[in-house]
């Protein structure tokens, strides 16, 4: 591995002596930039402290009019610097400043047509996009960009941690891709993806160490994430290519021609002067970096202005562990009134329930909820053209008077919020749809989730009244599959490294049901601690936050399995916030553990969960958070989990615990 990285970097210095080239480093001076033009290839390189984390790598695309992958000469370069402060209420963190180098460069090539690349660098981010001006003669004013060559060639001994892209139209009445594929941890970078079709965004890899490892073959010299944002209504989403060992690494990809049933381009089409979506890179020699990342809303700005100030909340939601069968009036009025037992502000009433309850009657349902302080969000389909899903309402959202009518009724009821399901890919056409749902429900204020989705790509802040998407191999996974539920803290202790660093996850439900099951008693059970559940409310990161409690949960507690909770728990339940003022990392490994500290206003929570199946030996310093109790799994003398407490914290005089967290198990310090 020392020979390649010094093969390589031994010719990106041969690269540097005969190409023109352009450099740009971070305000600390650690995170360096080259942009070269050797050989008429456009390319860049990424150095941190020193050491070579992105390799030279190709930039530039293919459009209608012209080739700007080949035969380029950099013609210009500027540099510059920008900085901002802004206000989020839906991510990790209330109040965002950062600062900023800047660096444009200009190629030109053979044909005398210009294109820019646009960086901007931060302490342990950078972002770049392409800029496509006007050609000269005025012509032409618009343009297809059908392929991109930009790529990211990692060092040798790179491992990663990746979901793989599906093919389109297949899975449950083809709605695939819906973004649910599973993770490998610490997989090798030549490893073909499971369906061949690459990886989707964001994309994590652990560095090789840069020394030998110490009796630990999992340490790494460093961490690279890698995602999009800006994408909108003007612009498709992409991916990551397979790896191509030897040339190429990794490249973006444009949509696959089957989704959206095959309807739509898989390229761009954008008018000229224009610019493509920003690709980003997250770069830190720990994890701290990668999970407290805000780079993928820095470089985006609102497309609107709020009809509305929108806030955070917590849901409770029949279809979770009830399923379809609860799709009815009096089930959704036990819901509501468990919403309102527990101080939560919202009720999501899933699928069919323009069939099952009717129009008029959710009408009624709505106007119930508000006498018990509690708001509806509703279910919608999001279409009827490009998949077979035959859930109900459709044929609504994709069509914008029907739409536009539909949100003046949810306005004129009181509805807050709604859910919509099966999107289909990442096409343009697709692009343009989660823009048209948000725009027009931002008019009758009304706040969005999207599942069977995508990821997002800066909509947080592009969109105001975005909460969040799934995006993620979700609850209701658990709900179908033991499988699943024996992979849910493997998953839980992912996401905070890669798929909610860069945006909401809407995973749905914080499940205090020990079965899988309305009974609590059948059916298959869930394989984590109370603690663990717990906990998840605060290491997933959404605005609009599911407490997937059920009646059963407020009966008396008796000990067993369908008994109501402990008190404490419940107590505790009522009490977890929704939005975040900051969050910093602690400590982890994906896919094994994680510690993260949230606050909201002034109080401080730090959250612990263990995905392995011995007990985490963890030792913490805490003196800089106002902490003061400890809710815990509990023991008996053999080691296995009886219950939960809460205890009174104990520190040293230097504000150090020590903490055992169970297999399965968490902590929540508060």
């Amino acid at each position: 591995m020392k020979k390649q990285l010094l093969l390589s970097f031994l010719l990106f210095l041969s690269l540097s002596m005969a190409a023109k080239e352009a450099r740009i480093a971070s305000p600390n001076g650690k995170l360096v930039v080259t942009v070269s033009d050797n050989d008429g290839y456009a390319t860049y390189s990424v150095t941190l402290n020193g050491q070579l984390v992105v390799m030279p790598s190709r930039l530039g695309f293919k459009a209608d009019f012209g080739d700007f992958s080949q035969g380029l000469a950099i013609t210009k370069e500027q540099a510059g610097t920008c900085s901002g402060d802004y206000r989020m209420w839906q991510v990790k963190q209330s109040n965002i400043s950062f600062n900023a180098n800047t660096l444009t460069v200009g190629f030109e090539n053979g044909k005398n047509q210009q294109m820019e690349v646009d960086f901007i660098v931060e302490d342990n981010d950078l972002a770049f996009r392409y800029l496509i001006p006007r050609p000269k003669a005025d012509n032409p004013k618009c343009a297809v960009i059908t392929e991109e060559v930009t790529s990211f060639c990692l060092p040798d001994g790179t491992t990663t941690f990746l979901c793989p892209q599906i093919d389109p139209m297949k899975g449950w009445e083809r709605t695939k891709p819906s973004y649910e594929e599973g993770y490998r941890a610490d997989a090798p970078m030549n490893v073909r993806s499971a369906y061949g079709q690459g990886y989707t965004f964001p994309c994590l890899f652990g560095l090789p160490p840069t020394s030998s490892p110490k009796g630990n073959s999992t340490e790494h010299g460093g961490w690279v994430l890698i995602s999009e944002t800006g994408v909108a209504g003007y612009y498709c989403g992409s991916h990551l290519s397979d790896y191509a060992q030897y040339s190429t690494g990794y490249t973006i990809a444009y949509p696959q021609q089957g989704e959206n049933n095959g309807f739509g381009s898989t390229g761009a089409q954008i008018g000229l002067p224009g610019a493509t979506p920003w690709r980003t890179i997250t770069v830190g020699e720990t994890l701290k970096p990668i999970v407290e990342t805000t780079i993928v809303y820095d470089v985006v700005l609102p497309l609107y202005e709020p009809s509305e100030e929108y806030k955070g909340g917590r849901y409770t939601w029949s279809w979770l562990i009830w399923q379809d069968n609860s799709i009815n009036y009096d089930d959704q009025v036990k819901f509501i009134d468990l919403a309102a037992a527990m101080g939560y502000e919202l009720c999501l009433v899933d699928n069919w329930w323009d069939e099952r309850i009717g129009r008029d009657r959710i009408s009624q349902l709505s106007a119930y909820a508000q006498k018990k302080g509690v708001s509806l969000m509703l279910w919608y389909n999001s279409n009827g053209a490009w998949n077979d899903a035959p859930q109900t309402p459709r044929n609504i959202m994709h069509n914008s008077i029907a739409r536009d009518r539909e949100m003046a009724w949810l306005q004129r009821i009181g509805v807050k919020g709604i859910k919509v399901d099966f999107f289909a890919g990442d096409k343009q056409e697709t692009m343009r749809l989660y823009e048209d749902i948000l725009y027009d429900a931002n008019r009758y204020g009304i706040q969005c989730i999207f599942h069977g989705c995508t990821i997002p790509r800066g909509w947080e802040r592009m969109y105001p009244n975005y909460v969040a998407s799934e995006a993620v191999l979700a609850s209701e996974n658990v709900f179908f599959s033991e499988h699943a539920a024996i992979q849910e803290p493997f998953e839980l202790t992912l996401h905070p490294f890669c798929r909610n660093a860069v945006g909401t996850m809407d995973w749905g439900g914080v499940i205090m049901n020990r079965y899988l099951s309305p009974d609590n008693k059948s059916r298959h059970s869930r394989k984590t601690t109370d603690v663990f559940e717990i906990a998840t409310a605060f290491t997933n990161q959404t605005a609009v936050q599911c407490i997937a409690i059920q009646p059963n949960n407020l009966l008396p507690h008796t000990g067993g399995v369908d008994g109501g909770l402990p008190q404490h728990e419940l107590d505790f339940l009522k009490t977890i916030p929704a939005t975040w003022d900051e969050t910093r990392f602690i400590d982890g490994y994906p896919g094994k553990y994680v510690v993260l500290a949230r606050r909201h206003a002034g109080q401080w929570y730090i959250a612990a969960l263990n995905a392995q199946q011995e007990p985490l030996n963890l030792t913490l310093n805490i003196s800089e958070y106002n902490v003061k109790n400890l809710l815990v799994d509990v023991t008996d003398k053999k080691g296995v989990v009886t219950g939960s407490a809460v205890l009174p914290l104990k520190t040293d005089k230097k504000g150090i615990i020590k903490l055992v967290i169970q297999p399965c198990g968490g902590a929540v310090l508060y």
